[in-house]
C-alpha cells in the first residue's frame, strides 16, 4: 500500500488523528480530500488537496489519483464501489470493510433507503460516531498497514 486517500468532508477528526499518527509512523502517504480545506500536521507523509465545491468532486478526484492496492477511507458507498473496482482497499470511518464480496449489497441497501426517502419515509440517521467506532477503525486500519 503506497497511499491513503481520505474523503475528508465528512470524516470525524478522531479518525483523521488516527490516520496523521498511522501516517507518521509507517511512511505511508496520507492524502486528505475536500471541498474546503482541512488542517493537517506538517509532514512529509500528509497532505491535503482542496477541490472544487461541485457534486462528488472530491471522490472524482480520489478514484483519479488512487492505483490498485490504495486505502481510500470513506462512508460514501458509490465511492467505495469504483475504488474496488479500480482494486484498492476500501476502509469507513466506522471500522467497516468494503470488499467485493459486501459491496454489491452495501450499493442495493443505500439504493432501497434512498428510494424510501425520496418517497416521505423517514429512515432515520446513522448512529452518533462512538468510542467503539473508533476503536474498530483503529483495529482495521492496523490489520491493513500490517500486510503492506
Amino acid at each position: 500500500m503506497k497511499n491513503i486517500w481520505v474523503d475528508a468532508d465528512a470524516c470525524p477528526v478522531a479518525i483523521k488523528e488516527i490516520l496523521f499518527r498511522a501516517a507518521m509512523r509507517t511512511k505511508v502517504m496520507l492524502t486528505l480530500i475536500a471541498n474546503q480545506q482541512v488542517p493537517v500536521p506538517r509532514s512529509p507523509q500528509i497532505r491535503m488537496i482542496q477541490v472544487s465545491s461541485g457534486f462528488d468532486a472530491a471522490d472524482k478526484e480520489i478514484i483519479k489519483r488512487m492505483e490498485p492496492g490504495d486505502l481510500v477511507i470513506t462512508s460514501d458507498i458509490p465511492l467505495a464501489a469504483e475504488a474496488i473496482d479500480k482494486d484498492g482497499h476500501v476502509l469507513s470511518p466506522r471500522g467497516e470493510r468494503f470488499t467485493r464480496d459486501n459491496i454489491a449489497n452495501r450499493l442495493q441497501m443505500r439504493d432501497f433507503l434512498e428510494s424510501m426517502r425520496a418517497s416521505g419515509v423517514e429512515t432515520g440517521g446513522p448512529a452518533a460516531f462512538s468510542q467503539t467506532d473508533r476503536k474498530a477503525f483503529a483495529d482495521q486500519l492496523d490489520k491493513l498497514l500490517a500486510k503492506q
